[in-house]
């Protein structure tokens, strides 16, 4: 193998379409498959080979990458993939798929003879598209100089919390700093709420926290999406974020911890889902507010 690995995409949607550009940009061979191949075929300009199945794609690589929606999604496609897998082949498992399922993904790949890294990353679509995401990484010594030329291509550094993928430790980690992303964007859309309601400007919020402890770079570009009415097109799809809530809560339920917070935002964003905001960005919590009455447009 050379210092330039060929990589199986499996999965390009906002995310993993990113780090497959990221991939072709920085002269790996990538590979790509989606099931909807729409959602492929713009990779085919940089370089990538789009391919009709998972098998295909992972046919001959050094390294799959699995960046799909959840972790029982990961298994179907892998065992879609199973027939081209080849043994001793890097797995680097970036999907968001809690704690629950990685000791199953991670039992898939050692009945396939792969080196299996538990790998999500942090980060939403921009800074995905320019290649700086933070991966979280878990798994074997003996692989890592594989994966490292993909995880450099895609991130602006890796944070590697431990040898044994199996344990979930990146995962833990990823679901940890995912719950204050989820608190957070509930926050902004609720304090931009409360504005409208009691007829507050809420750049004169804006002006009461700038430069104090409670002025944040994050609350800021969240409140600017809602407000400019740019939700689309999302940098983290409100349905994507429902699921990931789900997963934080019920890692605190199994773990002893109620969640008060993540459930409530939970339930905020499966609300803005059903009144039609499931594929925006997920600022757009921020409507969840006004129950059957949700304002069509953003505060003013």
């Amino acid at each position: 193998m050379t210092d330039k690995p060929t990589v199986g995409v499996l999965g390009t949607g906002i995310m993993g379409a990113a780090m497959a550009r990221n991939l072709c940009r920085a002269g790996l061979t990538v590979r790509a498959w989606n099931r909807t191949r729409d959602k492929a075929e713009p990779l085919a300009a940089e370089g990538a080979r789009v391919t009709g199945t998972p098998a295909e794609a992972v046919e001959g690589a050094d390294v799959v990458l699995t960046m799909l929606y959840d972790g029982d999604t990961v298994l179907d496609v892998m065992r879609e993939a199973a027939p081209a897998l080849r043994s001793g082949t890097a797995w680097a498992q970036c999907t968001t798929t809690g704690v629950e399922l990685v000791s199953a993904l991670a039992a898939f790949g050692r009945e396939h003879g792969l080196l299996f890294y538990d790998a999500p990353v942090l980060g939403t679509r921009q800074p995905a598209e320019t290649g700086q995401l933070t991966v979280l990484a878990a798994g074997p010594e003996e692989g890592r100089e594989t994966v490292a030329p993909v995880f450099d291509a895609v991130g602006a550094r890796t944070v590697w919390t431990g040898a044994d993928a199996d344990a979930g430790s990146a995962s833990r980690l990823k679901l940890v700093a995912n719950s204050w992303v989820l608190a957070a964007t509930a926050a902004a859309g609720e304090v931009l709420a409360l504005a409208e309601a009691l007829g507050v400007d809420p750049q004169d919020f804006f002006a009461l926290i700038e430069g104090g402890p409670l002025d944040m770079g994050y609350l800021r570009a969240k409140s600017a999406l809602i407000l400019d009415g740019r939700l689309s097109p999302p940098s983290f799809m409100v349905a994507t974020a429902g699921k990931d809530a789900q997963l934080v809560v019920r890692a605190g339920e199994q773990n002893g911890v109620r969640l008060d917070v993540a459930a409530a935002t939970a339930a905020r964003l499966a609300r803005a889902a059903a009144q039609g905001h499931a594929g925006e960005d997920m600022a757009a919590a921020y409507f969840a507010s006004f129950g059957d009455q949700a304002p069509s447009d953003p505060p003013k």
